[in-house]
């Protein structure tokens, strides 16, 4: 088991204050995916949601009839019920972006394993240099809640692994959402928590676009945008990109409403999902920190 944060930062420290300080501050920079609890439809992203609706007043009521929502709703969950019945793991390289406090940040790669059942992540950071050869483990019911994590290089290295808590306020720097929210699985549930949200009001507009292309891969976009600023909304524009083979949402990228009248959307996130490679069978040591691939110091 991983040794308690306490533990590796007093050895690092050797009984000195100053030490101790410099060791929790390095540790504050390793990065690894979080965010607060659900409040609402989907979670409240840590570092900020949408800003241009936050004076605005409530959407109008749904019309009778169909919403313009309903197919892809229909979409959504048809995907994730096949996703849940016919995939079991996968590999694959993430790609994501995300705007935090105001500030867009760089685009970071990772590879990441992912099992469905017990839920259970493995990360490794290939770019930016910062975060390059960092590793996450997280697995559902084990290390006390907690995921394990370790820097890859230089000075950061120093602290180990550590043990930390997803939503803890060390493991949200720089992120807006959990590792436990990484993965096809959870994105497509939330896609449809937030369609059923939006569906009760209208100044919505749906449009499909079939062949889009993610990566090679052959994929139907479906563009929603809420025209006018309300405070029940989460966001102005969305894309998803649904892969038609596996009728999993391999992209998703959020705009904000524009700053100034006629100016352009504010991307808020983007995550794509690329290289696939389902149902892997991955095993319990796939998610051990002592397996001699990884490098989390044989804890």
């Amino acid at each position: 088991m991983a040794r308690s944060l306490h533990y590796r930062l007093r050895r690092l420290a050797t009984g000195r204050a100053c030490r101790l300080a410099i060791a929790l501050a390095l540790l504050a920079t390793v990065r690894p995916l979080v965010a607060q609890d659900a409040l609402g439809p989907g979670l409240v992203p840590h570092g900020g949601g949408a800003e241009g609706n936050a004076n605005a007043g409530d959407a109008t009521a749904a019309t009778v009839g169909q919403h313009p929502l309903e197919p892809a709703l229909e979409l959504a969950q048809r995907g994730l019920n096949q996703l849940r019945s016919t995939i079991k793991d996968y590999s694959c390289t993430v790609v994501k972006r995300e705007r935090i406090d105001g500030k867009l940040g760089e685009h970071q790669y990772l590879f990441a394993k992912i099992r469905h059942e017990p839920f259970s992540v493995y990360l490794y950071f290939l770019a930016p240099d910062d975060v390059k050869g960092q590793e996450v483990i997280y697995v559902e019911g084990r290390n006390d809640g907690n995921m394990l994590a370790h820097a890859g290089s230089g000075v950061r290295a120093m602290v180990g692994t550590v043990s930390l808590k997803p939503n803890g306020a060390l493991a949200m720097q720089g992120n807006r959402y959990a590792v436990t929210e990484i993965g096809v699985e959870n994105l497509a549930r939330r896609l449809v928590e937030v369609a059923e949200h939006d569906k009760q009001f209208g100044e919505c507009e749906v449009e499909f676009f079939p062949n889009a292309k993610v990566n090679g891969r052959i994929c139907t976009c479906v563009q929603v945008v809420h025209p006018v600023p309300r405070r029940n909304f989460r966001f102005h524009l969305a894309r998803v990109f649904i892969d038609d083979e596996l009728l999993v949402p391999v992209r998703y990228e959020a705009y904000d409403w524009p700053h100034e009248e006629g100016g352009q959307p504010v991307l808020m996130e983007e995550y794509t999902y690329m290289n696939m490679k389902i149902n892997q069978g991955f095993t319990d040591a796939d998610f051990d920190p002592k397996n001699t691939a990884y490098k989390f110091g044989g804890e």
